[in-house]
Formats: structure tokens, sequence, C-alpha cells
């Protein structure tokens, strides 16, 4: 009902004549479904790593192998978004996240884990910049922000949906019959919502030939601009000091304040939910304020939030800035998309898959010093180097960017 909606909230007449009322929920619940197979990495950390005898400090590295594939494809994408057409990488990214959560299911060991969930990391980097460079296509400015957020919103709908759905299914029959009971057909869904509801024929300003010079120019006009590189290090930035609340903070709960995996799936099932209405509020707060001065303050405040409920000794008090601090990276994450995809706009699809490389490379780097910090220092060191990623992430936006649809920033 919801999803069926969002094109009646959003859609003009212009968007409305080109596409469906399938095209927005399409977009959506492919953003929906890149997180389940994240959602039980995240959730049950402690019990995969106990099936393969590593500890969760260790185990936290698959998401660090799955980064750099990440990060590798990405910067591939920045090509074959000029070649092919959009939906058929979008479906083709679905595809390879399917293959990775069949890949887990049936892997044997830690090393055969880690290979297959980093083939969901190439299929992200397919999905996310396509999802987002369709926005840019079909929607006008002034809807764009909304629609972003409700793509993100869709995105961290799946660990509020999948967090009790995993807790529930893991108690029945382990990690493993987590994934054939939601993750899998999570996938099947979106793979006939997609193949159904997106248009086959892009709208992108392309050049009408693609070859060499064009794909050059692409990465030149990306990689030559001073605030487009700045948007890729603001947003690394801000990915690392993500990964303080997608993939340790759970384990951060069950481990300081021993908390059960049913009780750890309520929180994540709050966190999902406040990261999702961030997401949603973040639209009419970037048209209010703008893309650039939304970004630097939801930043700001979510590195400094990332800090704090890491280091309070009180498990309500840790909780409550858990959730706020969930809530302003859903907004930062909108916010930051909306900033960087007009950064570039007659190479939306360059620019956003640069981008997703440069989101994994810095949840890459988050996610191993984050858990060098955990080793080290437990988890205050690792709140306090995520946190100080996030902070100068705003720092980043607020000096080195700029907002090409504003006159001044």
């Amino acid at each position: 009902m919801v999803l069926e909606s969002m094109d009646d909230n959003l859609g003009g007449a212009e968007e409305k004549s080109s596409v469906g009322r399938l095209f927005l929920p399409s977009i959506a619940f492919s953003y929906f479904a890149t997180g389940p197979l994240g959602v039980l990495v995240s959730l049950l950390l402690i019990d995969i790593g106990e099936t393969f005898g590593v500890s969760e400090g260790v185990m936290g590295q698959v998401n660090t192998l799955y980064s750099i594939v990440a990060v590798v494809f990405a910067l591939l994408m920045g090509i074959l978004s000029l070649r092919f057409r959009h939906k058929l990488l979008l479906l083709t990214g679905l595809l390879f996240i399917s293959i990775s959560a069949l890949g887990c299911l049936v892997a044997p060991n830690f090393i055969l884990m880690i290979v297959s969930y980093s083939l969901s990391g190439l299929g992200w980097a397919m999905v996310s910049p396509m999802c987002v460079t369709f926005i840019g296509e079909y929607f006008s400015l002034e809807k764009r922000a909304g629609a972003i957020g409700w793509i993100i919103a869709g995105g961290a709908l799946s660990y509020a949906i999948g967090a009790p759905i995993i807790a529930l299914t893991a108690s029945l029959g382990g990690w493993r019959f987590a994934i054939i009971g939601f993750v899998i057909p999570v996938l099947i869904g979106s793979l006939l919502l997609a193949s159904v509801g997106l248009p086959s024929i892009s709208h992108s300003r392309r050049q009408p030939t693609s070859n060499g010079k064009t794909y050059l120019r692409s990465f030149k006009a990306v990689l030559s601009g001073r605030s487009a590189i700045a948007c890729l290090i603001g947003d690394a930035l801000r990915s690392a000091s993500f990964i303080a609340i997608l993939i340790y903070g759970i384990s951060f709960f069950r481990k300081r304040f021993l908390v059960s995996i049913d009780f750890a799936s309520i929180l994540l099932l709050g966190a999902a939910l406040c990261c999702t209405l961030g997401s949603l509020v973040s639209g009419p707060v970037v048209n209010r304020f703008g893309r650039k001065t939304s970004t630097v303050l939801t930043a700001f405040l979510a590195g400094i939030l990332v800090i704090t409920y890491t280091c309070v000794p009180s498990l309500w008090l840790s909780l409550a800035l858990n959730l706020v601090d969930s809530w302003f990276f859903g907004m930062v994450t909108s916010a930051a998309n909306a900033l960087t995809l007009e950064q570039i706009p007659e190479f939306r699809g360059t620019m956003m898959s640069v981008d997703t490389a440069a989101l994994n490379l810095g949840s890459a780097f988050g996610t191993a010093f984050g858990g060098l910090a955990l080793l080290s220092f437990d988890y205050e060191g690792l709140g306090i180097v995520l946190g100080v990623m996030g902070v100068a992430a705003a720092v980043v936006f607020h000096f080195l960017t700029t907002d090409p649809t504003r006159k001044k920033n």
C-alpha cells in the first residue's frame, strides 16, 4: 500500500507520462533487496563466526572483501552505465546478490563464506548507482530529493522488516535457514518486480554512441571537478562512520550489555525504522535548507553520536543515542546522494558509479580500522575512530563542495 502511493506523492505529470505506477516501487524494492543479506551478517555476526570458529572482529572482515569487490566493480560500472541499459544492469546486480546468498547458504568454511558474501558487493555496485541514476533521469529537480528518500528508506526498511524475520527464522533453524526463509524469497520478488516495473529505454542525455573518448570524458568530468571529488571523499568518510551502526552496532549491544538475539533484533528494528524516517524527512529538509547544508549538519551530528553511544555506560542511554544516530545517518545518506547526483548532470551514471566505489572504499576502511580499534581498545576505541570519520566528512562537505542547484553555497 505504501509502495503503491509513492508515485502519487512524488510523480508529476511529466514523470507519469514516461513511467508507470510500479516505477518508484520497483526501484525502492530493488534497493530493499540489497539489504537482507547484510542484515543477517549484522544481526548474527557472532553466531556465524562461531559456526566457522572465528571471533566477531575477524568475522566482521567479510564486509572488507565485500567492499573491495564493490569498489573495483563500481569503477567498471562507470563505463557499463554508458554502454548498457540501466534496467539490464540493475537486474544483473540483483542476480549476483542472489548467487551470493546461495553461496553463503552452502559455504562449508570461513574462506568460502567471505568469497560468497563478496559477490553481493558486486551486485550492490550495480544496483545502487542505477537506482539513483533512474531518479535523476525520470524526476524533476524538486522531486528528486524526495524520491531518493524513498529508495534510501527502502534500504533501511530491509533492516526494520528483516531483523525480526531473520531472528525468528534463525531461532527455528539457524542462520542458514534465515537465508532460505527470507533473503532468497526477497531477491526473487525484487527480480520479478523490477522486470515488470522498470522501463527498458533510458531517458538519459548520454552520447548517441559510447566509445573510448566518451568513457574518458565521463571519468575526466567526475575526477576534474573539485566539488565532485570532495563529494566522493565525504561519502567515503560518512560510509566508514556508518559501519559503527551497520556492522558493529548489534554486536556492541550483545557484548557490552549482554542482550539476547531477540532483544538485539528489536534494537535493529528500531534503528532501521529511525533510519527510514530520517531518510523520508530528508526530502523536505533538503528542499528547505539546500543539499549542502543538510549534508554537512547531519554528517556532523551522526559522527558525534557514534562516539557518544559507544562510550556511555547505560544501556538505555546508549540505545537512545544509537536510535538518534540512526535517524541522522538516514538523513545524511539521502541528502548526500541528492548533492552528489547533481554534480555532473551529463554523466550521472558514471558519477554515481564512482560514488558507489567511494562508498564501498569507505566501508572497507571503516570495517578494517573499526575492527582493529575494537581488538585493541574495545568498543570505545571503535566509536572514537569511526565517529571522527563522520565529523571529518562534515568538514569536507562544508569547505570543499558546492551545490550546483543553488547560486550561493
